[in-house]
């Protein structure tokens, strides 16, 4: 018996990128086991197989696009995989077939390892292994595999990528993304002990998002700060009541609050470039993203419609959303179509720092830590809690005059606690 296994709901998108084939035609799979991988806009989400069994046919290939209800591969059940008449069979040895002409493959220049989108259908290797070489760029078509039946295993795949590293360091020509220079691979070994430990899942999947970003936008960063005494003040006194209800009311439900008030006057601040570089697509909502600490690294939930959201509204789902994300219960509709993100480092220290702008979002507002300074109002000096503003921008969308103008704005509304309830 055959089943279809389509995307399950996705969230609101439509035409998801498919950026990886995670199995092959003869896998084995179980259910919940990883299939393929999706690039939304924030990161990249595993869709998971809804029927176990072994694939006989794959309706998808990596850079098409999906949408909820897609057919990505027919599944056949796998009892028939146990008999004992199974293993006989002719199709059994295929997979291995393509290992004995490897050679003869890299033997030519034009088959290097460029060719890896080509999903390494071929190869006898688990879908984690397949991951893991894609991850590390290592071409499975050119390595040995000592598992069972020439089965490729991850220790298989650490190995060949260890020979690849010395001469890629060597090479005087060898070049990384963007013809940058790759750094150079070294041996800290010969200084001392050391131990390779494995990247939170969260940071393999968001560290290429932020070297692309990086790489791709002109960043500049706006330092400023605000004068907060008034509004921290009205804030502890909301927070005190809060507790009574099982909430906490901090510095950041303003702060979004501000930021909304100031994007409805900036408006090229809660926009994207259009893909034809000569237009910004202005958003009429506004959904802001909020970096959240977890064991396992950042992540970014979106308060959803915060335009018509008040304080109390806001700080509940703050304290909801970064629970879930604590907890590794967030969905991925609960990090999808933020206009504008903000980065609070206030609850650790710092003075400033150059966040990164979450492409396709064009700006990105950094908090650290308030302090106490002497503020001269024009008769004296006067202790006030000043807490640091530094926002980071695209610059093909907003240049430095008006980003000045949107901290003006920003800090105003911090300032004046009455001005946040218009």
């Amino acid at each position: 018996m055959t089943t279809e296994v389509k995307v399950p709901d996705i969230g609101d998108f439509d035409n998801v990128p498919v950026v990886t084939v995670l199995v092959s035609v003869g896998d084995k799979i179980a259910e919940e086991d990883p299939i393929i991988e999706l690039e939304s806009d924030k990161a990249t989400m595993e869709v998971p197989s809804s029927a176990a069994g072994v694939v006989k046919e794959i309706k998808v290939s990596e850079g098409d696009t999906v949408s909820e209800g897609s057919l990505i591969l027919i599944v056949e059940a796998d009892g028939a995989d146990d008999a004992p008449k199974e293993e006989p069979k002719a199709e059994a040895p295929k997979p291995e077939a393509p290992k004995q002409e490897a050679p003869a493959a890299a033997a030519t220049p034009a088959a290097a390892p460029a060719k890896m989108d080509a999903g390494f259908g071929k190869v006898h290797a688990s879908p984690s292994v397949r991951a893991y070489a894609r991850r590390v760029e290592v071409d499975l078509n050119q390595v040995n595999g000592t598992g069972r039946k020439g089965r490729i295993l991850r220790e298989d795949v650490e190995k060949a990528l260890k020979s690849q590293v010395a001469p890629a360091a060597g090479g005087a020509a060898a070049q990384g993304g963007m013809g940058i220079p790759p750094i150079p691979a070294v041996d800290f070994s010969k200084f001392g002990p050391v131990e390779n430990v494995e990247m939170p899942r969260i940071k393999k999947i968001s560290g290429p998002a932020l070297h692309r970003s990086w790489l791709n936008i002109p960043h500049v960063t706006h330092n400023d700060e605000a004068d907060i005494t008034e509004l921290d003040k009205y804030r502890k006194e909301m927070d005190t009541m809060a507790k009574e209800e099982g909430y906490r009311v901090t510095l950041l439900s303003f702060v979004i609050k501000a930021s909304v008030s100031a994007l409805k006057q900036h408006w090229e601040f809660n926009s994207s470039i259009h893909p034809d570089g000569d237009k910004l697509i202005k958003k009429d909502y506004y959904n802001i993203g909020f970096a959240a600490d977890t064991p396992n690294g950042l992540m970014v939930p979106v308060i959803k419609d915060a335009d018509r959201k008040g304080l109390v509204d806001i700080s509940k789902e703050l304290m909801e959303l970064s629970k879930a994300a604590r907890e590794g219960n967030l969905k991925s509709a609960d990090m999808q179509g933020a206009t504008f993100t903000i980065s609070s480092l206030g609850g650790i220290g710092g003075t400033s720092f150059t966040p990164i702008v979450n492409a396709p979002e064009v700006a990105i507002l950094g908090l650290t830590r308030s302090k106490m300074a002497p503020v001269w109002n024009g008769e004296e000096f006067v202790p006030r809690l000043m807490q640091p503003l530094s926002l980071s921008y695209d610059h093909r969308a907003v240049d430095g005059a008006l980003a000045a103008r949107f901290c003006v704005t920003l800090k105003t509304l911090l300032g004046d606690m009455r001005k946040l309830m218009w």
